[in-house]
Parts: C-alpha cells; sequence; structure tokens
C-alpha cells in the first residue's frame, strides 16, 4: 500500500479557499497512492482560534466538496485531515474526515482530546466520544486519532482492540515541541506493534511555528520516512502483513494484564 503525507504549509495571508484549491491539486497529483493523509485544521489553523467560528462547516461542507472531488480524480482513498465542525446544536468540533476513491463520507472522527487547557481549543470545542476505525482496501484497518491524542496511550490501545493495525494521526504540532512529536510517534507504533502516520503543518499561523516534520513509524519502532520543516509530500510504501507479522514474532499484545478482564483463578 502506498501512503502519501501532504505536509502543507498553513499561510494565514492565503484564503482558507485558495488554500482548498491548493491542497485539492497536491491530492490529485498523489494518483498511484492509494491513500492520501492532510493535516489537522489545515483550512483555517490549529492555533487561529479567533477564526474558528467564521470558519466553522459541516462535514458534507465546503472541504469535504473539494476533497471528495480531488479523491474522485485521484483515486484514492483521503484522510482529508480535519475541520472545524459545526453541530446543529452550534456546539464546534475538531473532526476528522476519510472519503472513498468513489468521493463517498466513509467515517468522521470528532477529536476526543482538546488542546489547549483552559484556553482555545480546550474551551472553544466539545469533545468526541467515539473511536472510529476505517478498513481500507489493501489490508490495513486505520486507527483515527489527531495531534493531542497522540499523548494518551489508552486511545490508542482501544483502537488496537477495535482491530486497527495502522494510525492516523493529522496534527497541527508546534516546532517548539518537535521532539515529543516524533517520540511519541515511535512509542504509539513500538506498544501497539502497529503503522503510525503522522502528518503535520508547516509554516506559522497565530504566530505559532509548526514542526512539520510528519512521520511514518513501521510495527517495529523504525522510521520508514520522516519529512522536513517545510511543505512537503512524503510518500512511503508499507506492507500490510508486516502488522501481523509482527504480533506474531514478538505477541506482547498477549500479556496485557490491565484493561482486560482477568482468566478465572484455577480453583
Amino acid at each position: 500500500m502506498r501512503a502519501s503525507l501532504i505536509q502543507i504549509a498553513v499561510d494565514p495571508d492565503e484564503p482558507v479557499d485558495s488554500r482548498r484549491r491548493r491542497a485539492a491539486a497536491l491530492v490529485r497529483e498523489q494518483r498511484g497512492a492509494e491513500l492520501v493523509i492532510l493535516p489537522e485544521l489545515w483550512p483555517v489553523g490549529a492555533f487561529a482560534y479567533r477564526a474558528f467560528e467564521a470558519e466553522a462547516e459541516t462535514p458534507a461542507g465546503p472541504t469535504y466538496t473539494v476533497m471528495a472531488e480531488a479523491a474522485r480524480d485521484a483515486g484514492v482513498w483521503l484522510h482529508a485531515g480535519s475541520i472545524v465542525e459545526r453541530d446543529d446544536d452550534g456546539t464546534l468540533y475538531n473532526t476528522a474526515l476519510v472519503i472513498t476513491p468513489g468521493g463517498a463520507l466513509a467515517a468522521t472522527y470528532r477529536k476526543i482530546h482538546r488542546f489547549g487547557f483552559d484556553k482555545g481549543e480546550a474551551v472553544m470545542m466539545g469533545a468526541g466520544e467515539d473511536l472510529v476505525t476505517v478498513p481500507v482496501p489493501g489490508g490495513l484497518t486505520l486507527g483515527l486519532a489527531t495531534c493531542y491524542d497522540l499523548r494518551f496511550p489508552e486511545l490508542f490501545r482501544g483502537l488496537v482492540d477495535a482491530g486497527a493495525q495502522a494510525f492516523v494521526v493529522p496534527a497541527g504540532w508546534p516546532a517548539r515541541r518537535r521532539g515529543h512529536w516524533t517520540l511519541l510517534a515511535r512509542a504509539r507504533a513500538v506498544e501497539n506493534q502497529a503503522y503510525v502516520l503522522a502528518c503535520g503543518t508547516a509554516g506559522t499561523h497565530a504566530d505559532v511555528e509548526q514542526a512539520g516534520h510528519s512521520i511514518v513509524v513501521d510495527p517495529w519502532g523504525e522510521v520508514l520516512a520522516e519529512a522536513g520543516p517545510d511543505e512537503e509530500v512524503l510518500t512511503v510504501d508499507l506492507d500490510p502483513s508486516k502488522v501481523d507479522k509482527t504480533r506474531e514474532v514478538f505477541p506482547a499484545l498477549k500479556d496485557r494484564r490491565l484493561g482486560l478482564p482477568l482468566p478465572p483463578a484455577p480453583r
């Protein structure tokens, strides 16, 4: 399976509609890949809190419309990153969109862990509640997470229990904590014996320099590919059978004790 991570730059001087068109053009250039991934909140910028209300949309809104057409043209499964979603009751969510090669909306995922502590996303947005997995042709089941979620290993273990073999993690990760980004991506891969495809943004928005350095990690924790700090497309070939092989050769997941029902005590 060939995957392409589009580490798009978020420039505050570029209109959102223009960035949508530019992202769509980059998606179309990935024809030949099976899976294409965009970062978190790339239409507006993950730290551009003041624009969240104005740029909020529905999952079937303008970002989906443009991205669905691009997915159809390229013939790819598209994880279109995330958008600021406005629910019917007015609540905002950080919502990821997964689109089929035919342009249908296959899944949405509302970010469970909101960043900001007592400001920004943490107080402006609602929290998602559901774990989401998406089986894609080629033999991989994707588990969905977004940015700050990467710091919460229990989410990823839950996705493994739901059948995930690869984690897709779009992000708007700040440059000042780039070391955590790569460390956590490798940790989530090693402890769950799964691929991690973590796609971040480049550039600077809302005065926050972005880390870039999108990264693909295999189930042994080896880095297969890593981008630099600037806008870039990272393409890597994945072997779906490697997940099962890793879990068979080193069956650590079978030795779990916590978070699982214990076997009955011997009589």
